[in-house]
């Protein structure tokens, strides 16, 4: 019969945390709040508590959980060979919406699944799960949610969907609180961005738009979301959509259609050799022709759409066959940087 506290104070989390603890290491599951959405979680080095936290959701090894972190210090006995711009990003971002995907410690004595080689590492802005996470070490946390059904807002709503799959449930309140919605208006994911080769690569954008990771990392190479026009003469509705993607209509009301570009788009400069990005289920490649929401949509759903569409300066040229540098570790022989398949399946629900 599955536990559940109530968080929304210092001795009932403490008790929590306490019992959370003794229930991680036995191997079995926990589900916890994160600054996102409520999570299911087990020890990271725990093969037992992956495959049960994989087995809750009704996923299979190729699926991996990403990892969460209490602090930005941690990556390093996480990651190998970790860049520059990963550090320069961890520091700017963390704790908050980024994920971070790198080389794994090849030493770890850990099994999250079918990883490549890679663990994809996020610190949480959240109170209980830092707090946690601060107790028992590294977690692997997957959204609390069935394999297609919505993620989990509440406990109860996990609860509903994995019952008795999971010994503990910590609930402190709907997410995202408050506090989040502030910084995170129109509810979305995490940005993953891939960081095992010389130039970031972003897979997914999310709360942390395009414009503000080049802030600090210039060279983030945009992925399968890059601009369709890189000469530069983008219209001032899609520059207004780069600077401030997060609004909800601020360039446009719910549910209107952007303008079209006054020139048609010129040929995309950037060279991925990848498939179509589908991170996350939706399709992010569109004709500069086609409205980015459907007419009535709502502020959210445009909100989503701006950031996953604004508009940025052209990056760096990037061969996504590049090779790993001073490859450490047996049996990859050089592996290039993820594909889009494989980022899909390591960052699916983080």
């Amino acid at each position: 019969m599955s536990a559940t506290y109530k968080c929304a104070d210092q001795d009932g989390m403490s008790a929590a945390i306490d019992h959370a603890a003794r229930v991680l290491a036995d191997g079995e599951c926990i589900v916890m709040p994160t600054d996102t959405v409520y999570g299911i979680g087990c020890d990271a080095f725990s093969p037992i508590g992956v495959q049960t936290l994989l087995g809750a959701k009704g996923r299979t090894r190729q699926m991996p959980p990403p990892v969460l972190i209490a602090n930005p210090g941690v990556m390093a006995g996480l990651a190998d060979q970790i860049s520059g711009a990963a550090r320069t990003l961890a520091e700017t971002f963390w704790p908050g919406a980024l994920t971070l995907v790198c080389w794994a410690q090849p030493t770890l004595g850990w099994d999250l699944g079918e990883t490549h080689g890679t663990v994809a590492l996020r610190v949480p802005d959240d109170r209980v799960a830092r707090q946690l996470l601060e107790r028992v070490g590294p977690m692997a946390v997957s959204s609390a949610n069935l394999t297609g059904m919505s993620a989990a807002l509440t406990a109860q709503d996990a609860q509903e969907m994995l019952r008795d799959r999971v010994a503990l449930y910590l609930d402190d309140g709907a997410r995202p609180t408050a506090e989040h919605e502030a910084d995170n208006p129109s509810g979305l994911p995490s940005t993953i961005v891939d960081c095992t080769g010389e130039v970031p690569v972003v897979l997914r954008l999310g709360a942390i738009g395009l414009a503000e990771l080049r802030a600090v990392v210039p060279g983030v190479d945009a992925g399968d979301f890059a601009p369709t026009n890189q000469t530069g003469d983008h219209n001032a509705h899609e520059d207004e959509q780069s600077a401030g993607a997060t609004r909800p209509a601020g360039a446009t009301d719910a549910g209107s259609s952007p303008a079209e570009p006054e020139e048609a788009p010129a040929e995309r400069t950037v060279d991925r050799s990848r498939p179509h990005n589908d991170v996350g289920g939706r399709s992010t490649r569109r004709s500069t022709a086609e409205p980015l929401v459907e007419p009535g949509a709502s502020e959210a759903e445009v909100a989503r759409a701006l950031v996953q569409h604004a508009a940025a300066g052209p990056g760096a040229r990037v061969d996504q066959n590049r090779h790993r540098p001073n490859a450490s570790q047996p049996g990859w022989g050089g592996t290039a940087a993820l594909s889009m398949d494989e980022a899909s399946r390591l960052v699916n629900g983080g």
